[in-house]
């Protein structure tokens, strides 16, 4: 039997971040655990681009744009909050923005790691976001790291 699985060393790797700007009290929080799960693994900050949007709707577009960005990332990670109101546009925006996600990954062949928070509450995002519940941020960067090993693995 041979088992093949990624490992967490992003030395040598590239990484493209897509950050919604919406809620930004909830992403900018996402992207520092990101950059620093990223930087603590081996990545240097000449292989990591940070691309802003104005919100998760946004974000598959750029996703897919930045697959094509000369150098092509190893791996891609999207983050995003989107918080529950009062009106059904929630339930529409987290469905549809994370299918979108999903499918970028599928059309480019390059892994993305999903950040996006879809919460009930403020206070529930911004506990995934470095309070109590950890920093959603950082466990979308080792994925992306994991993934994006794998994938080499995987193409030899």
């Amino acid at each position: 039997m041979k088992e093949i699985a990624g490992h967490l060393d992003a030395s040598g790797l590239r990484f493209g971040i897509v950050l919604a700007r919406f809620n930004s009290r909830v992403t900018e929080v996402l992207l520092s655990g990101a950059l620093d799960g990223l930087r603590r693994h081996g990545a240097a900050d000449e292989q990591i681009v940070v691309v802003r949007v104005p919100g998760a709707f946004e974000m598959p577009h750029a996703l897919r744009r930045l697959a094509r960005h000369e150098p092509v990332p190893d791996a891609m990670i999207a983050l995003g909050a989107l918080v529950r109101g009062d009106t059904p546009h929630f339930e529409f925006l987290a469905r549809e923005a994370t299918r979108m996600i999903a499918a970028v990954d599928g059309e480019t062949g390059i892994p993305v790691a999903n950040g996006l928070l879809t919460c009930d509450a403020m206070d529930q995002a911004l506990d995934r976001a470095g309070g109590k519940a950890g920093n959603k941020g950082f466990e979308a960067a080792m994925t992306a790291i994991e993934m994006a090993n794998l994938a080499r693995a995987l193409s030899r």
